[in-house]
């Protein structure tokens, strides 16, 4: 299993695995297919929304870990 990390492209985890927009979107991040999403790290757009990166990527693992 890939671990998410704070400075992955968020495009890049979506491409991962797709069942983690619903996580995303959860966190209020529900402009996941527009232009920022293929450039932003997902600790930028933490910054930019004003979310606690740490949480949300430990949700993201969590999933993803899930999985196996």
């Amino acid at each position: 299993m890939r671990k998410v990390t704070e400075n992955m492209i968020i495009r890049e985890v979506l491409e991962l695995d797709e069942g983690t927009a619903p996580i995303f979107m959860q966190y209020g991040m529900h402009c996941l297919f527009c232009p920022s999403a293929s450039g932003e790290s997902i600790k930028q757009a933490c910054a930019v929304h004003g979310i606690e990166s740490e949480k949300l990527i430990a949700d993201l693992n969590e999933y993803l870990s899930s999985k196996q």
